[in-house]
């Protein structure tokens, strides 16, 4: 059975998305501030988490960055009454893979969580190799030129979809439906954000900017 972590410290918000995680088949279990939640994810197994911005202790945001600092890749769904794209980006940017704004329905909520559990293609083999870049989708580890590159859950699904399409033009739009699954605010920066993560980790010349239609990967 899955494993759902749900970091909220509204313990009748928490209850209530705890009841519907459970009737959707999910094993659950709540923390009550940020400094809890990160020991759990730390010390126990699970297979999502949901986290709030506005944690006691420590802070939601905080915790996600620690997390992907430390090299946990876990899906995290963000929960939160802060809904400004400025708040949507900062935690998106953070590592989040996706960004529910409060309030919300329950059924949109367990959608997003089997959806984020629900690879976007088959991993367990999977092995991208673009001249000296090699993505094991397996192990979720980059390599470039044999040493291992440090890249956050979704710099890495980003980086497998430049190398799918190497040599093509991808558009915003596109990598925005193929990568993080969901419609996100047209006047956020998202990709551009994470674009130049990549760019910094793996090289500025990888990814070529084509003005007014998009990115566009190469191997040299």
């Amino acid at each position: 059975m899955r494993r759902i972590l749900i970091a909220e410290d509204e313990i009748g918000i928490a209850t209530f998305v705890e009841a519907g995680l459970a009737e959707a088949g999910f094993e659950t279990m709540i923390a009550t501030d940020g400094l809890q939640a990160y020991q759990l994810v730390e010390t126990e197994a699970f297979d999502l988490l949901i986290l709030d911005i506005g944690l006691p202790v420590m802070d939601g945001l905080a915790v996600l960055r620690q997390l992907r600092n430390d090299g946990v890749h876990l899906p995290v769904i963000i929960l939160s009454a802060r809904d400004s794209v400025q708040d949507k980006v900062a935690g998106l940017s953070s590592g989040a893979d996706d960004y529910l704004a409060k309030p919300f329905a329950l059924e949109e909520l367990v959608a997003r969580v089997h959806s984020r559990l629900r690879p976007a293609y088959p991993v367990e083999s999977e092995v991208l190799v673009a001249g000296a870049l090699v993505l094991d989708g397996g192990t979720q580890r980059a390599h470039l030129h044999g040493r291992e590159v440090a890249l956050s859950a979704r710099e890495f699904a980003l980086a497998q979809e430049f190398v799918r399409h190497a040599g093509q033009v991808l558009s915003r739009d596109q990598l925005l439906a193929n990568v993080w699954g969901f419609d996100f605010d047209p006047g956020s920066n998202v990709v551009g954000v994470y674009v130049q993560y990549l760019r910094t980790k793996l090289g500025e010349h990888m990814i070529e900017t084509i003005r007014g239609l998009g990115y566009r990967f190469t191997e040299f």
